[in-house]
């Protein structure tokens, strides 16, 4: 079965149930048929996982074929066992593949310090077949799934060129130089710097703008593969469709973080620059008090007053500066009457809501995406082990 979502050229793979956990694809590989420059950025956590180490080194010059990801299981604190198997892995299905094993990215996602069933995997990999179809990125974005309730897929197209874009991710979320679990494939032809420029550019203002609950994954990765099949393309071109590809699945991510309502779409402008934007962003996105005030659709401004207050170190915030904004309703330094929070209390009440802070300080500008605090997160991760 073809994806129903364009693949660029060149690109083959498999997907299918190594019976981890259910009878749910949770394996897929992805791979160019034709040598490919990469750009990879990983999770900075001190517990990352082999998969980390192994796809670091794999895409540390530059160049690769592909990736492979195991669901249902990281692989993570599994010790001098656990990198021996995630090896295996790689080795198994580069063998299968045809590529060399270290040209071969590897990934791993879901419960922590438990070893993959190996008698299972090996199984599975002597069972790949000996040519890889072409690949179905719709089935590898839905391979990838933990506790996410749908597939995370986008396309976009530059010239002649396709780039598509999976990503898997609804919970542990606060990245940390990269992403959940997050692969872009594409057939444009890119010098392998340029693509590492672009490819950074585009994740520091997507997926390192996204929180879901503050946590920062052990298996962090996201990279982006050029084949170059449909010729050169102009990097600025490239560059926003990859942004608006990031930006989808960012937003997708948002809307489905465990137990969420409500996507929340934090908009700091008059910043001192962007990083302090940045800063400001995430404590009004990530206080769990903003948060529940927006799953109960309170247009409770005082919450994202003190959510800017307490970021102490930015001495150049001052309160009668600053303006905040629910949708296009201003709460602060307005006085908020009954039927101004009226008004902000109706766009609270969508699936989409948007929280504007100026600083009033200089033109720094950021945006930062994530979602409502439901009784939902605390069934989720409560349960999630069993």
């Amino acid at each position: 079965m073809s994806s129903k979502t364009p693949v660029p050229a060149g690109f083959v793979g498999v997907a299918g149930n190594i019976g981890i956990k259910d009878p749910k694809d949770d394996f897929f590989a992805v791979v160019s048929q034709a040598p490919a420059v990469v750009s990879a950025v990983f999770t900075r956590s001190r517990f990352a996982g082999p998969s980390v180490r192994l796809s670091r080194a794999a895409a540390a010059d530059g160049h690769a074929r592909g990736v492979t990801v195991i669901a249902r299981n990281a692989n993570v604190a599994t010790g001098q066992i656990g990198t021996a198997d995630a090896r295996e892995v790689q080795e198994g299905v580069a063998r299968a593949a045809g590529v060399d094993p270290d040209d071969l990215l590897i990934a791993s996602t879901g419960v922590i310090g438990r070893p993959y069933p190996m008698e299972k995997v090996r199984s599975y990999l002597d069972g790949l077949p000996a040519e890889f179809p072409p690949a179905d990125l719709d089935r590898s974005a839905a391979a990838m799934m933990t506790t996410d309730t749908h597939p995370k897929i986008a396309t976009a197209t530059v010239g002649e060129a396709t780039l598509t874009g999976i990503a898997k991710g609804v919970g542990m979320i606060e990245p940390d130089m990269a992403t959940m679990l997050t692969w872009f494939f594409t057939d444009a032809e890119l010098e392998q710097p340029v693509l590492d420029e672009v490819f950074r550019r585009v994740v520091d203002r997507t997926f390192n703008a996204l929180s879901i609950d503050t946590d920062t994954s052990t298996s962090d990765s996201a990279a982006v593969f050029a084949n170059g099949l449909a010729g050169p393309v102009e990097a600025a071109e490239f560059e926003a469709a990859l942004y608006e590809v990031a930006l989808k699945l960012v937003r997708m991510i948002a809307s489905d973080g465990e137990g969420a309502g409500k996507l929340v779409e934090v908009r700091v402008t008059g910043a001192r620059d962007d990083a302090q934007a940045k800063r400001i962003g995430k404590a009004v996105v990530n206080s769990p008090l903003v948060k529940t005030a927006v799953h109960g659709a309170d247009p409770n401004w005082g919450r994202v007053a003190m959510a800017v207050g307490k970021c102490s170190e930015e001495t150049d915030v001052h309160p009668e500066n600053v303006r905040i904004v629910f949708g296009d309703v201003e709460t602060f330094p307005t006085e908020a009457t009954e039927e101004t929070l009226e008004r902000a209390a109706r766009h609270m009440k969508g699936d989409e809501v948007v929280i504007s802070v100026d600083l009033g300080i200089a033109e720094g500008a950021f945006t930062v995406y994530g979602c409502d605090l439901t009784e939902g997160y605390i069934r989720i991760n409560a349960d999630y082990t069993t």
